[in-house]
């Protein structure tokens, strides 16, 4: 097993309609999921609320929050909105500069972004997404045992008001 490891993948827009639809009472006790003008720590705590409900509801451990994975996290998405790159490089970097200039040294580590604008850039419909998508929901419901969250809001490309989320997933128990 390789130490480092990451997900990409492009959602196509069908996958994002089909994915819109679902469940109302999904994630019904996490406050802010449906509010994309709340604080970022709202937002972002809302997304791990979500994260933890769908790995407990399939018996699985909740994640930690690790302060640190959250700074490299929030900063991985200003590089995204900085870079105006959306990418796991962004600016060049490795998707693990952020884990090593934070001192996260896991044996394990993976990474999550995403970003929307309007009415599809709430903490639920993220989530929804990346639940939708297989590489994304494996991260999600994978063998981490911490988490970090960052969501900053800028211009990407021509997408004013873009949400550029980062979950930074990572294990220090091998």
């Amino acid at each position: 097993m390789t130490r480092r490891g990451y997900i990409a993948a492009l959602l196509p827009i069908g996958l994002v309609l089909a994915f819109l639809a679902g469940p109302a009472s999904a994630g019904a006790a996490c406050p802010g999921q449906n509010d994309a003008e709340a604080a970022a720590t709202v937002q972002e705590r809302a997304v791990l609320c979500l994260v933890n409900q769908a790995r407990t509801s399939r018996g699985l451990a909740a994640l930690a929050s690790s302060p640190s994975l959250a700074k490299a996290a929030a900063r991985k998405s200003g590089d995204i909105l900085r870079c105006d790159e959306f990418s796991h490089e962004a600016c060049g970097r490795d998707f693990t500069y952020w884990f090593d200039q934070v001192g996260y040294h896991g044996c394990r580590e993976g990474e999550n972004i995403a970003y929307a604008s309007g009415t599809y850039a709430t903490p639920r419909t993220i989530f929804k997404l990346w639940m939708g998508s297989s590489g994304h929901r494996e991260n999600i419901l994978g063998d981490y045992g911490d988490v970090g969250i960052g969501m900053r809001v800028g211009t990407l490309g021509n997408v004013r008001d873009a949400h550029v989320w980062t979950q930074e997933f990572g294990s220090r128990n091998c």
